[in-house]
């Protein structure tokens, strides 16, 4: 009856999700309790819910802080230098323009938001392409691959902010082992870009380029804007990465300090830190409702023990000699779902049934929560992916040209990114 429970319960919620008949936050909230309620438990919920806000209260605020310093970072401009750099270098040929544009993305991406950067990457790079009479569709390719790529993967960005709260996992035991995999598909994207930017150089008259490369040329390196602030910025940025790498101090620490720094460097008046935790708690707000309310989601779930019976379900049709293969089953699967089903569904309705039937054969869930953030590539070109109609509007395409022209280049460095994880030992297969 409890697994009947479990599964009613994920249906009902995927449902209200998908279909949009409530907002992620409300049926997130309201499923649990409702089938809680139903299941016998209604005077433990309280007690329920609690326990899985305690877990995942130092996530919800890791997100938060995280968010706001990237906000600060980009207001500063941050990567603006990068980006006038990488025009300078790219002399106007197309395949460098790609490449450029690959190892923008791949920076900014570092957000955390689609949005944002996607409005940065179109922003420095668009006006080029169109000089040029580049297809747009490879800036909105590259972009949507950097984004699932690191986005997708850092313990801030939203998919595996999901993953880590509704697991309740360590983000640095999470993220360290991702490091290996996440560089390797960054590089696959830079070699897709230059695949991209060559079969884009075919079809540009050569004289269209020659004419491009003189106009930059006799551009103003635009150094005056250079401040020390740039400077102390960047330092402060590495910094803060390497020392998350590291694990000299728990990650939510290092970016509630960094932020700090940043905002008395960035904005020294006190009237202008307040606008500027107002302009980006917008964008740090709703997930982090929803991460909280992940944590009352999965505190229902598990202590119900509807989970754990779901997951006993699902074992009794597994074969036992196939169960060690089952992170290597979640990513291959993750690619078809991500792509169909909103990130909220996955990571909250499907993942923590596999992260339990994977428990029965030894497998930790941080492993599943890897495997998981694997298909976010493919999310990124998906319909339930909010900020791709923004990029398509930037853009001026519609969503079938994309996919037709994408889907087949986001396939190949998703698949590329499955082998770099177990090559690497982010996800096990024996």
């Amino acid at each position: 009856m409890l697994a009947v429970l479990g599964f009613g319960t994920l249906g009902v919620f995927m449902a209200l999700v998908m279909r949009r008949y409530a907002t992620a936050f409300v049926a997130i909230m309201a499923t649990p309790v409702f089938f809680g309620v139903a299941a016998g438990f209604g005077g433990d919920l309280d007690e329920m819910m609690l326990n899985g806000l305690e877990i995942v209260a130092p996530t919800a605020i890791l997100l938060l802080f995280a968010v706001l310093y990237f906000g600060v970072m980009m207001d500063a401009r941050l990567f603006d230098p990068i980006s006038r750099m990488i025009i300078r270098v790219s002399k106007g040929d197309p395949v460098r323009i790609c490449v450029g544009t690959a190892v923008l993305a791949l920076l900014v991406a570092l957000d955390g938001d689609g949005t944002t950067s996607y409005m940065i990457i179109c922003s420095a790079f668009l006006p080029i392409y169109r000089r040029l009479g580049i297809n747009p569709l490879v800036i909105a390719t590259i972009a949507t691959m950097a984004l699932g790529t690191i986005s997708g993967t850092t313990p801030w960005g939203g998919a595996a902010t999901r993953g880590i709260s509704v697991l309740h996992l360590d983000s640095t035991d999470y993220f360290v082992h991702m490091i290996g995999p996440m560089v390797l598909t960054s590089l696959t994207i830079v070699a897709i870009a230059w695949m991209l930017g060559r079969d884009q150089r075919k079809r540009i008259d050569r004289s269209v380029i020659d004419e491009f490369a003189a106009e930059i040329a006799a551009q103003d390196r635009g150094d005056a804007d250079r401040t020390w602030r740039t400077w102390f910025n960047a330092g402060l940025t590495v910094l803060l990465l390497v020392l998350l790498v590291a694990g000299v101090a728990e990650p939510v620490n290092l970016f509630m300090l960094a932020f700090v720094i940043a905002l008395l460097v960035n904005h020294p008046r006190l009237a202008d830190q307040g606008e500027v935790i107002k302009k980006h708690a917008g964008n740090a707000v709703p997930v982090v409702m929803l991460v909280l309310g992940a944590g009352i989601f999965t505190g229902i779930m598990t202590d119900t023990g509807m989970t754990e019976a779901m997951a006993d379900a699902l074992l009794a049709v597994v074969p036992d000699s196939l169960g060690n293969l089952i992170p290597l089953f979640t990513a291959v699967i993750g690619l078809p779902l991500s792509f169909f089903m909103s990130n909220d569904a996955y990571f909250f309705g499907v993942l923590p049934v596999l992260a339990e039937s994977a428990g029965h054969y030894g497998i930790a869930p941080v492993e599943i929560a890897r495997a998981g953030a694997i298909g976010q590539m493919m999310h990124s070109i998906g319909p339930a992916s909010a900020p791709l109609w923004v990029l398509l509007g930037l853009i001026k395409r519609d969503l079938g040209d994309f996919q037709r022209f994408a889907v087949l280049w986001v396939l190949l460095a998703s698949l590329a990114y499955i082998a770099f994880a177990v090559l690497t030992g982010a996800i096990s297969v024996a």
